[in-house]
């Protein structure tokens, strides 16, 4: 549900409906809420005869516990923990949240190499432009707060390679993801002992910097898969041939999810004018080679974030026969 759109706020008030069967809090302008919550599923009814309380039925204990309850706790642990607020003023969305924790995960990396306020949002809030921490003066400051840092500097460094890595007791894989999205809900990855870096873009020197015990560890790349995405790879690929080591992609399990290239804030194209737009066929498998050539054909892509990783790393152990 990972397009729900709820702030701290709603979190907040759907918590004390789980908790006390009701809230005051004026939630029901939020479409999830009100399309899937109230209207949908009618778990959460205003008060007979007063509109100004909403309360929630028996099912919505169930559902709840099931699609909220931990997750709240995390962020409300995180923000206790960090001395954060808590009260339902701040408006945090939930990617946010999720954000704030990863900046806490590799505080020691980012504040190390610290960049310009446009540079750190481009890179860590996704999608949300380079003045979105500069428009939000309250996420701004907590992120300043967890970092330890007054404000940001007006140029960046020189070098600017992140390490951002999810680390992981005794792991069975490593899988180096093109975004950072992966990254920033990785209880899953860290149950199963998958161990995550972030690597895409101008962020693939850092493989130099991983230490020759993981190399010894099953090695996957999941990326989109749309030129910019599959070319990486293929950089990536010869980065750790240096190293005598071999990388696998992580393949999509369905077709069902590819996007049409020009959706919006899509910028990776295909060139027509080369035979696979310029990929290294020799780089991928026939199976592979089947899906980026109907990509092409059909002018789409598949989204990273679409793609179940474990279940597709379990086919893969299934397949290998791996205990």
């Amino acid at each position: 549900m990972s397009n729900r759109e709820l702030t701290w706020r709603h979190l907040k008030a759907l918590n004390q409906l789980y908790t006390y069967n009701r809230t005051e809090a004026k939630i029901v302008g939020n479409n999830y809420i009100k399309n899937v919550l109230v209207d949908q599923k009618k778990l959460i009814k205003y008060k007979s005869g007063n509109i100004k309380i909403l309360e929630s039925g028996k099912p919505y204990q169930t559902f709840y516990q099931q699609h909220f309850l931990e997750d709240y706790k995390r962020y409300e642990n995180f923000l206790l923990e960090n001395n954060l607020e808590t009260d339902a003023r701040r408006r945090y969305t939930e990617d946010d949240l999720r954000t704030l924790m990863f900046i806490s995960s590799q505080k020691g990396e980012l504040a190390a190499k610290l960049s310009t306020i446009r540079t750190f949002s481009s890179a860590l809030f996704k999608g949300q432009g380079s003045k979105y921490l500069e428009n939000k003066p309250g996420l701004k400051d907590a992120v300043c707060k967890i970092l330890g840092i007054n404000d940001f500097p007006e140029k960046d460094p020189k070098n600017l390679q992140w390490r951002l890595v999810i680390d992981c007791l005794a792991p069975i894989a490593l899988v180096l993801c093109e975004n950072l999205d992966r990254l920033k809900s990785p209880w899953s990855a860290i149950e199963n002992k998958i161990e995550l870096w972030h690597v895409g873009g101008n962020n693939i020197n850092m493989i130099d910097r991983i230490g020759h015990e993981k190399l010894s560890k099953p090695l996957y790349y999941i990326c989109d898969w749309d030129y910019h995405g599959l070319s990486i790879y293929s950089r990536i690929k010869e980065k750790f041939k240096l190293k005598s080591c071999e990388i696998k992609l992580l393949q999509p399990n369905t077709y069902e999810t590819a996007l049409p290239v020009d959706s919006p804030h899509h910028k990776s194209k295909w060139d027509f004018n080369k035979e696979a737009s310029g990929l290294k066929m020799a780089d991928f498998t026939e199976e592979e080679i089947r899906l980026i050539k109907k990509l092409i054909h059909e002018n789409k892509w598949i989204e990273e974030e679409s793609m179940d990783m474990l279940e597709t790393l379990k086919l893969i152990r299934v397949q290998n026969n791996d205990t």
